[in-house]
C-alpha cells in the first residue's frame, strides 16, 4: 500500500517503526519453543512475571527521566487483558497490530518512537525492537537502554522456552 507507515524487516512478520536507515536501535532475538502458541500468548507468559530487576529498573527511570521532561511510563503490571484490539494499551505500549502471528506495540514520544514486535512463525517466537531518537536526551537514554534490553529480552526469551518447552 502506497500510504502505509508500516515497515517490515526481514518477513512480513516483524514490524520496525521506521526504515531500517532511520532507526537508532535495532534488535530481535528469537527461540524456538516445542509447542505452537500466539503472539499474545508469548507476551502474556513473558509479562505475567517482570523479572525484579526490570521493575526496579522503570522506577529509576522514571525518576530520572522524569526531571527531564520525559513521561513516567510505571514499567509492566504483570497483567493482561483478556481481550487485546488496535488502540488499547497493554501497561505503557500502544497496541498498533494484533493477529495469531504478530502483536506490536509502540510507545512515541518528543524524544524517541520505540516499537517492540512479538511475531511467531512456525513455533518460532521472535521479539524485535526498533527505535528512532528525535534529539540529544532520547539518544543518551538509550545509552544504558541499548545494552540492558538486549539482556532482558534474552533472558525473557529463556523464560519462555523454560516455561513453553
Amino acid at each position: 500500500m502506497e500510504n502505509d507507515p508500516t515497515f517490515y524487516w526481514k518477513s512480513s512478520h516483524i514490524q520496525i517503526v521506521g526504515s531500517e536507515t532511520d532507526l537508532n536501535f535495532l534488535d530481535s532475538q528469537s527461540v524456538t519453543l516445542t509447542q505452537p502458541v500466539t503472539a499474545l500468548e508469548a507476551w502474556r507468559q513473558i509479562m505475567r512475571q517482570p523479572m525484579p530487576v526490570v521493575k526496579r529498573a522503570f522506577a529509576i527511570r522514571d525518576a530520572v527521566v522524569s526531571k527531564f521532561g520525559v513521561k513516567r511510563i510505571g514499567g509492566f503490571s504483570g497483567t493482561t487483558p483478556a481481550q487485546v484490539e488496535v488502540g488499547q494499551k497493554l501497561d505503557f505500549f500502544l497496541v498498533e497490530h494484533i493477529s495469531p502471528q504478530v502483536l506490536t506495540l509502540t510507545e512515541r514520544d518528543t524524544h524517541l518512537d520505540v516499537m517492540t514486535c512479538i511475531s511467531v512463525q512456525d513455533r518460532t517466537v521472535s521479539i524485535t525492537s526498533s527505535v528512532i531518537t528525535h534529539n540529544w536526551v532520547g539518544r543518551l537514554y538509550m545509552v544504558p537502554v541499548a545494552p540492558a534490553h538486549k539482556m532482558i529480552v534474552a533472558r525473557n526469551l529463556l523464560w519462555l522456552s523454560q516455561q513453553m518447552g
